[in-house]
């Protein structure tokens, strides 16, 4: 069961009707919000959000992977990826909805 995407336009729709601050201003603050988390993951910090989860970036160290079309080995490079964690709150939240439908 796939729902709908949630998009910035939502959130800032979301703030608006909840917050009461004029849709530009809405809109803003989504964007300062979105924006200084991203800032705060490049800059190697955790990002945790109360009753929702925890954001973390992690290296993964080089290894050997393979071409699933030709079966040839190919190294991937290493990087960072992004983790997220979800709270313990956010687990039950969600199980409570599926019982629900």
């Amino acid at each position: 069961m796939m729902g709908e995407t949630v998009t910035r336009a939502q959130l800032s729709e979301a703030v608006y009707q909840e917050v009461g601050l004029s849709r530009n201003e809405s809109s803003d603050l989504v964007e300062l919000v979105l924006s200084e988390l991203a800032d705060a993951l490049c800059r190697g910090e955790m990002v945790k959000l109360s009753s929702f989860g925890s954001f973390s970036v992690r290296q993964k160290g080089e290894r050997m992977g393979r071409n699933p079309k030709t079966g040839e080995e190919v190294p991937i490079r290493p990087r960072r990826v992004l983790v997220f964690r979800p709270s313990h709150v956010l687990k039950d939240r969600i199980n409570a909805a599926q019982t629900e439908v």
